[in-house]
């Protein structure tokens, strides 16, 4: 039976599992490692230490070999999958080499011998906790730093790796670009992309949003004025056309440039000379000029919002950015790699998903994409009481979404029209595949989350589910 159970995100110091089936030895442990500093879990089976391994978090395990029904290795087994993995003592009453050695190569950190010499296990103790954290935070550095994606987007979808694919094509020619795609799904990152594996990639990369700067300002932002132009102009100023001579300028929002500026901005795509405001001259730049708009292309042609004429110009290539929504499994991906990222950036260990937490995440349609996930890890992680991210954590739309977390398909007015509502098989194959993203392939780990037997997973998946 367990004499302490301390949950994961409870804990004032490290907390520590110790897995003993003599009742005296374990009450020893656990008052020597309490008495270091430690918060101590103390149980008497593998099957206790097995089943808290998999909903709490420890920073060291001191666990017997041999153990009622099972052995220690089964419990170093299941602990090194963790994510971060704990520390790991062996102890036993009939050491031998072969079994130290076995330990070890395991990846058990240390191995101690009964009669216990107690301080040699609060050294022992302490070495690992710290070595382990040390180990743990290097890890996380490499998987952040070493994960830079493809310019800085991220994903493994077949919707994403047919962007890639596009990006890298189209960046060959110097024609002009025309993104669309929902708020949140990374445009000026693709942009930026186009920009980088193109021939113009020594050259500036300028940016702006159209629909951030006054329509009385944009014409001297974009195309600059000569001194004594217009009030306040008391010398001349070179607009981000010049600024993107040799390079990319790209032009968010297109959608929200004033009809006037769409017309000049008509006439310098033709003939690749700028006047800017005031002057006499007009001044030749050589720039590819990538555009972006959220909004339907229809709807803005329709209301007249969108020149025709300039957006055949600007449409030489097309490029849709995926919502996220549609990219299946690379939602787990990127809620590891922002919770690492938060981590790192608040100098604390990585936090977990309690299941219920990721399932409802998983599920969740992020309707602003991936700055919205981006947003929700920041303050989940910061809110979490603990290295845990529970459900209570995540924002009240998250928690009550409509759909119950499994959403996976469009909506029109909050209704789903029958043919997009999926079959049961279908949603059940789809989170198995989601889950198994998130925890890297790893199978036990899966199906704990998921409630299942590793048999009932194995068979799902050779059934493909």
């Amino acid at each position: 039976m367990s004499d302490a159970l301390t949950p994961t995100g409870d804990v004032a110091s490290d907390p520590v599992l110790v897995v003993e089936d003599d009742v005296g030895h374990r009450e020893l442990l656990q008052e020597e490692l309490t008495e270091a500093g430690y918060t101590v879990t103390a149980v008497a089976t593998a099957e206790e230490a097995l089943a808290l391994l998999g909903t709490c978090s420890f920073a060291l395990v001191v666990s017997d070999l041999r153990l009622p029904e099972a052995d220690g290795f089964q419990v170093l087994e299941r602990a090194r999958l963790l994510v971060p993995a704990p520390g790991f003592i062996m102890l036993t009453g009939f050491g031998t080499i072969d079994q130290a050695v076995a330990a070890l190569k395991a990846g058990a950190d240390d191995f101690l011998t009964k009669p216990i010499d107690l301080e040699h296990l609060r050294i022992a103790a302490e070495r690992v906790v710290q070595t382990r954290r040390l180990r743990n935070e290097v890890q996380q550095y490499r998987d952040v730093l070493g994960n830079q994606g493809f310019h800085g987007m991220y994903g493994k979808s077949p919707a994403m790796l047919r962007l890639f694919d596009l990006i890298r094509r189209i960046a060959r020619s110097d024609g002009s670009v025309l993104i669309t795609g929902e708020s949140g799904t990374g445009k000026e990152l693709v942009a930026r992309a186009l920009h980088e594996e193109g021939p113009r990639a020594g050259g500036p990369f300028v940016a702006i949003n159209c629909a951030g700067i006054p329509e009385t300002l944009l014409e001297s932002e974009l195309l600059g004025h000569a001194a004594g132009a217009f009030s306040g102009a008391r010398g001349a100023r070179k607009g981000l056309f010049l600024e993107a001579d040799r390079g990319t300028l790209f032009l968010d929002e297109i959608g929200e440039m004033p009809a006037s500026m769409q017309t000049k901005l008509l006439r310098l795509l033709q003939d690749g000379q700028v006047r800017p405001v005031g002057a006499n001259e007009e001044v030749s730049t050589d720039v590819r000029i990538v555009a972006a708009t959220h909004r339907d292309i229809a709807d803005l042609l329709a209301e007249g919002s969108l020149r025709e004429d300039l957006f055949f110009r600007l449409e030489t290539f097309r490029i849709e950015v995926p919502p996220l929504r549609e990219r299946g499994e690379d939602v787990a991906r990127l809620l590891d790699l922002f919770l690492r990222r938060q981590a790192l950036a608040q100098d604390q260990p990585v936090r977990r998903l309690e299941p219920e937490a990721l399932r409802q995440l998983l599920g969740y349609r992020f309707p602003g994409n991936v700055r919205e996930l981006a947003g929700l890890v920041e303050r989940a992680a910061t809110l979490a009481r603990g290295d845990t991210i529970r459900v209570e954590d995540l924002p009240a739309r998250v928690r009550t979404d409509p759909s119950g977390g499994l959403d996976g398909g469009a909506v029109t007015g909050g209704v789903r029209r029958e043919v997009e509502w999926e079959t049961l098989g279908e949603l059940e194959d789809r989170y198995i595949r989601q889950v198994l993203a998130f925890t890297g392939g790893n199978k036990q780990r899966a199906a704990r989350i998921l409630g299942i037997g590793r048999k009932t997973l194995y068979r799902k998946l050779d059934g493909d589910v």
